[in-house]
């Protein structure tokens, strides 16, 4: 399994799962990674990050898993964006948060 990022790990799943709590979450949750992973691979890992850095809310993890989706690809790739506007459905202005990885970025 490809090295897995902290950040989103320690700080985006936590976060997600509050906004399930205050039910202000009714958008589509997209992951995006190069992982080889699947949505039932996210899922897992979404429910460790959480159990480890603020315990779960029944309810909240559950309208979580309920609107997280997953696209694998390479942000390099075209078809990955392609994928991700699928995966939106009919979201009109959806929220974004991009933790890109430092391969992304050009080398100085």
């Amino acid at each position: 399994m490809a090295r897995q990022a902290i950040w989103p790990y320690k700080k985006i799943f936590p976060a997600l799962h509050f906004n399930g709590r205050t039910r202000t979450s009714h958008f589509p949750v997209i992951g995006v990674a190069k992982a080889g992973w699947n949505l039932d691979q996210l899922k897992e890992r979404a429910r460790d990050s959480i159990e480890k850095h603020g315990g779960i809310d029944a309810d909240a993890f559950a309208h979580l898993m309920s609107v997280l989706r997953y696209v694998d690809g390479d942000y390099a790739d075209l078809a990955t964006f392609q994928k991700l506007r699928q995966e939106l459905g009919s979201a009109q202005i959806p929220r974004t948060t991009w933790p890109f990885p430092p391969s992304v970025f050009p080398e100085e």
